[in-house]
């Protein structure tokens, strides 16, 4: 009988882009609908990072984040919510995707529904990123600090590694929870309090 081992830490692969053929926002919707089954997502300096897809039990868990999410969403009616297949243009120039995200709904109405249609140029007031076991940290770590640093208001890193959860907030030092068992959204997200023993 074989023993189940652990999947190692994968690297995304990144696509350097020469400043000749750096796509604009428009090239790069249409290549990333012509690759729909890659998850891929363009840095500030125009490199293309491809991820291989998340394994059947992390999408399991991102479900019951997003469902939770959903419906409190749905209930406080100032915001609307986002999976992970929705990208996002950040101020800085890159595409981003998260695992969850949330915007003000009079945020998300100023933009005109031509570019909602796409990879809208904003950045979520609040994201969340799950790691899966192949997932390398510090990459996920820098995710949430670029998003803090274009505009997000509130970040969640839960590692399901080390069951541990990284809290991002602008202008506010990193705070790390060891194996907490829920999630407090306040003030930005009053009421929401995330359940991780359905994630965990």
């Amino acid at each position: 009988m074989t023993q189940a081992t652990a999947p190692s830490e994968i690297t995304p692969l990144v696509l350097k882009m020469s400043p000749a053929i750096e796509m604009t926002d428009d090239q790069f919707f249409e290549f990333c609908q012509l690759n729909r089954n890659l998850r891929i997502e363009r840095t500030a300096k125009g490199e293309l990072i491809i991820m291989p897809p998340t394994g059947s039990e992390t999408g399991n868990r991102n479900f019951d984040l997003i469902v939770q999410l959903g419906i409190w969403t749905r209930q406080d009616g100032t915001g609307i919510g986002f999976d992970s297949s929705a990208g996002f243009t950040l101020p800085n120039g890159a595409t981003k995707s998260s695992d969850a995200a949330w915007i003000k709904l009079k945020r998300w109405e100023n933009i005109p529904p031509e570019q909602r249609a796409k990879f809208a140029p904003i950045c979520p007031d609040f994201v969340v990123e799950l790691r899966s076991p192949s997932d390398r940290l510090q990459p996920l770590k820098d995710k949430l600090q670029e998003y803090i640093d274009n505009g997000a208001s509130l970040g969640w890193l839960i590692d399901r590694k080390n069951r541990e959860v990284y809290i991002y907030r602008p202008q506010q030092k990193v705070e790390c929870l060891d194996n907490p068992s829920t999630l407090s959204g306040d003030p930005l997200l009053p009421g929401f309090v995330l359940d991780l023993s359905t994630i965990w």
